[in-house]
């Protein structure tokens, strides 16, 4: 009979191809996300969604949960912390992760949890390991240091196509987060995609961005071409064939005459 486990990949995809009401009638396979425990609250403070009906600051929330449930005990799978620190750190683990469904860190460990057991199902996780990114992603969607974690996760089980497609979506919504691309890059070499590792290199340089790991890195495997210099010239004429009153602007800004005329302005 085939596990919950080995199964898990199908569920997912059926549900992702079912229509969000449909997945609400359906119960998503990994569970529902609001229920009677505490939250859901989105782990990164400034996502906050504050009400009259809410008043308790983000920082109270996070130290609140993590206090009784997410501490140095349970982070580093030595085990429990609440029930009287009896038993393993799964159940722990499941609260922090139920309350804060993006929490980055209670992510890391329960990926080391599943390694450590060298199962899906370790004790007293309340849903198998992968079940906890996709309630992760289903609750915050654009939390891009979620998917940088799962990616790695599905690195790790040699599943390579589906870690290129969440690190393709973080590089959407990095935005102009230097270091964001920078460990997408660090993520994209680990799966010797190096052309996009090379990209988010680029882009994490031309950011501002100035660690050379990933440069190094990069440099050790014969993969790493310095950026391109851009060319203003390139650069103006590509905005005139968008825009071509852009054209005009450059054409007359690059003129003597308006040079001129801008230095008599007092």
């Amino acid at each position: 009979m085939r596990t919950l486990s080995s199964a898990l990949p199908l569920l997912l995809g059926l549900c992702a191809a079912l229509p969000a009401a449909a997945q609400s009638r359906e119960n998503n396979a990994c569970g529902p996300l609001k229920g009677s425990h505490y939250g859901p609250y989105d782990y990164r403070s400034d996502h906050q969604k504050q009400s009259s009906s809410d008043p308790m600051p983000h920082a109270e929330k996070r130290e609140l949960v993590e206090h009784a449930h997410f501490t140095a005990r349970v982070e580093n799978l030595i085990g429990a912390q609440s029930g009287g620190m009896i038993g393993p750190p799964g159940p722990d683990l499941s609260y922090t992760l139920r309350a804060f469904p993006n929490n980055h860190r209670a992510l890391v460990s329960v990926i080391r949890y599943g390694e450590k057991f060298k199962t899906e199902t370790p004790p007293g996780l309340q849903y198998p390991v992968e079940c906890y990114f996709e309630r992760a992603i289903r609750f915050a969607s654009d939390d891009v240091i979620v998917r940088i974690i799962y990616s790695t996760y599905l690195t790790k089980k040699g599943r390579n196509a589906d870690a290129v497609k969440q690190l393709q979506v973080s590089s959407d919504l990095a935005g102009d987060n230097p270091f964001t691309h920078f460990n997408i890059g660090l993520a994209y070499f680990d799966l010797k995609e190096y052309a996009a590792a090379l990209q988010s290199a680029h882009r994490a340089l031309a950011l501002g961005f100035e660690r050379a790991d990933l440069k190094e890195k990069l440099k050790s495997a014969g993969q790493w071409q310095e950026p391109q210099p851009v060319d203003p010239a390139a650069s103006a004429a590509s905005a005139a064939s968008v825009d071509p009153a852009a054209s005009a602007a450059s054409a007359n800004s690059a003129s003597p005459a308006a040079s001129a005329t801008s230095q008599d302005k007092p």
